[in-house]
């Protein structure tokens, strides 16, 4: 159980901002934090991981990380880390670059074969794409066996493709490891893919607190309209189909015949169109 109440003034583009968090995370959870940018998210992560100041208590389990002004070292935290950047030693292989962090060539071995690296462990960092280095860098932050892992925006710069093939890979290695995981994304479809429960926090402070669909499905109107999406997921509910799609940045549900449900597929890029008012779904 981690229990987290922080103060922390900050300073922003708007003037400064009190941070002022206040929850209680589970062990093995997978919480996304969400919010505009500038509202405390990273100072929350860098916070927990001890490489920024505050005030306040932050106990894990039965281990106080803060209290008041005397903080934990963050070498001392078993916190894994992975930021938007890749942070590899250069001059080391990739399964160097694993083994530097814990000489546990089981779990090394056990990691890469997750993410699909075996075939590159000899490699060096510069002849890998992004995609593979920020697979290696989620692969380091997990050699600690963290009791925490920490994520911030890890798949941001990467391309829609290689995005959702982490993203799985991702929670794969979640359901493997069961590490308490933190991350902060602004995609409403990587969120609801990964998360089992999302913390908005807007100007410092937590603004809602939910379980994804709860935070992120938004209602269209009766208007027609004709949208590209991506189908994330389908799901009956007593005996109706119900289709999960991202339509940009927003997540919306649309009710499904039994014959549309059998014909679409996860991961579909579908239109989705209305007409006499009632939405219907093709691929």
């Amino acid at each position: 159980m981690i229990d987290i109440n922080v103060t922390k003034e900050l300073h922003g583009a708007d003037g400064n901002m009190q941070l002022a968090v206040n929850l209680r995370i589970a062990q093995g959870e997978f919480v996304a934090l969400s919010g505009k940018s500038g509202s405390g998210k990273t100072t929350l992560l860098r916070i927990l991981a001890g490489l920024e100041e505050a005030e306040g208590t932050i106990s894990v389990d039965t281990e106080r990380w803060l209290r008041e002004k005397h903080a934990l070292p963050p070498q001392k935290r078993e916190i894994g880390f992975v930021f938007q950047d890749y942070a590899l030693f250069e001059n080391m292989t990739i399964e160097q670059n694993l083994l530097f962090v814990a000489n546990d060539k089981a779990l090394a071995k056990e990691l890469l074969e997750l993410t699909e690296l075996t075939a590159l462990k000899n490699r060096h960092p510069h002849t890998l794409s992004g995609g593979q280095k920020q697979r290696v860098s989620i692969c380091r932050a997990l050699m600690r066996r963290p009791k925490i892992l920490l994520l911030d925006e890890p798949l941001s710069a990467l391309d829609a493709t290689m995005r959702t093939k982490l993203q799985n890979e991702l929670l794969t290695l979640h359901k493997t490891f069961q590490t308490t995981t933190i991350m902060v994304s602004h995609d409403p479809s990587e969120i609801y893919r990964l998360a089992s429960r999302v913390i908005v926090l807007e100007n410092g402070t937590l603004s809602n607190d939910s379980k994804p669909t709860d935070v992120l499905l938004k209602q269209q109107g009766s208007q027609k309209f004709t949208f590209q999406g991506e189908l994330l997921e389908i799901k009956k509910v007593d005996v109706i189909f119900i289709a999960i799609v991202a339509i940009g940045q927003q997540l919306v549900e649309v009710v499904l015949s039994a014959g549309e449900a059998t014909k679409l597929h996860v991961g579909d890029k579908i239109t989705l169109s209305t007409k006499a008012f009632h939405p219907t779904i093709t691929n």
